[in-house]
């Protein structure tokens, strides 16, 4: 049975990353690869309702990310179909290629840790279509934004899903994680944005002039952006306080922005209003790509129910030994698959006996758990959500920003265990 699910989701996996070349969409690839090991794990078991009860288990997960990315891009496809983002745009006078590359990666970079990767890579790419017309240098930016939110998130607390796991697990404390994370992540982000910065030459195509909404007045534009704005801030501050899944922090702040853009536009005509209402946002957001999240979780979800990932935990304690070592193959291990499962199985299988509270271990997989994933494009929420919104490829994203990625992350590490082995810290 194991083999089985192994082949499935290797072939699985092979479809998602050839999707241009057979001409079969991903997020279908992905659904059928998502029910297959989920089948075959049910066929092969005796116990069905352990089965169901564990498939239940991980769809509660499964859903909390997936409303979340819902919410998080009606709130931004909201923002957009006011001109919200012109608040931005309007500041942002460079046109300079590289001095856009270090605006937009410390932009990224620092608010991954206020928001978190997923919805700050669904925030900045939306922004970039606005600033980057041409849609080949965009791609390229849209590459340094995953590796910038990625990096971000894994120093704070609230920035990656697994740097908050460790958090609440009690592995890892707020103050810590960002004192002794803080420069090996920016490490992991400023030296594929150096390379990209000399890769890129002259100045950036002047965007067409934007067809100003009518029915959105100025008044209007300024109140939904700073409102969807509070939304997206709201949420790691409603989690804290109410230690609540982060999804019902970003569906409280939609039915806000809901409330809001309809008293708004309540004495406007109705072909007017239907343009700026979540009605339309709905229609809007890229559906596929939810669809696309929806099988890879489940996918992984199988590997993880049947033990196949804590089975390549346990080889790797044994085969490898050193715990540095075991912590970097684990973060090139989430580019390919979730990060999450891994270090579940890593909480499961280190004490706090063995490793105490702040121990360098727990801070070093949260930071290598929270970049390795941008080594590939599906390897991490803000990779795929930057996927299905500015349709990249897998090898395109393989040739292009993978080795950047890749630098970056080994540099990343290297920085924290010197860093370590200089201080003891």
């Amino acid at each position: 049975m194991v083999l089985i699910v192994s082949l499935i989701f290797i072939f699985g996996y092979a479809a998602i990353a050839l999707e241009h070349p057979i001409k079969i969409n991903k997020a279908a690839s992905a659904l059928v690869t998502g029910v297959l090991c989920w089948t075959v794990f049910s066929l092969f078991t005796p116990d069905k309702e352990h089965v169901v009860e564990s498939l239940t288990e991980h769809l509660g997960d499964v859903a909390g990310i997936l409303f979340f990315l819902l919410g998080a891009m009606v709130i931004v496809e909201l923002i957009d179909a006011h001109d919200g983002f012109e608040i931005i745009t309007d500041r942002i006078q460079t046109k300079s290629k590289k001095k856009m590359v270090w605006i937009i990666g410390i932009i990224t970079f620092f608010l991954s840790a206020v928001l978190d990767n997923l919805t700050t890579t669904i925030v900045i790419v939306s922004l970039l279509r606005k600033i980057i017309p041409s849609n080949k240098e965009r791609l390229l930016f849209a590459g340094l934004v995953v590796i910038s939110a990625n990096a971000g998130g894994a120093w704070s607390p609230i920035g990656d899903v697994t740097t908050t796991m460790l958090w609440i697990g009690g592995q890892i404390s707020a103050g810590n994680i960002i004192m002794k994370t803080f420069i090996a992540s920016f490490v992991c982000f400023a030296i594929p944005a150096t390379i990209i910065s000399l890769q890129v030459k002259g100045e950036l195509e002047k965007p067409k002039p934007a067809t100003p909404n009518l029915s959105s007045l100025p008044g209007e534009r300024k109140a939904v952006f700073f409102i969807g704005i509070c939304a997206l801030l709201f949420v790691p501050i409603f989690k804290t306080i109410t230690h609540l899944p982060p999804y019902m922090g970003i569906l409280f702040g939609l039915g806000i922005m809901w409330i809001v853009t309809e008293m708004i536009h309540s004495e406007k005509d109705e072909r007017d209003k239907d343009i700026l209402s979540v009605n339309y946002a709905l229609r809007k957001i890229d559906s596929p790509s939810i669809l696309f999240f929806l099988g890879i979780l489940i996918s992984v979800s199988a590997l993880q129910s049947i033990g196949v990932l804590r089975e390549m935990a346990l080889w790797m304690n044994q085969g490898i030994g050193d715990i540095r070592i075991i912590t970097i193959s684990i973060g090139l291990l989430s580019s390919i698959v979730d990060n999450v499962p891994l270090v579940a199985a890593a909480q499961g299988m280190y004490g706090m006996d063995q490793f105490p509270k702040d121990h360098y271990f727990w801070e070093f997989l949260a930071y290598c758990a929270g970049t390795g994933g941008s080594c590939l494009i599906i390897g991490s929420a803000a990779g795929v959500a930057a996927m299905g919104i500015e349709k990249i490829e897998f090898f395109w994203y393989l040739k292009k920003i993978a080795w950047l990625a890749l630098i970056g992350y080994l540099a990343g590490a290297g920085a924290y265990l010197l860093e370590q082995y200089l201080f003891h810290t």
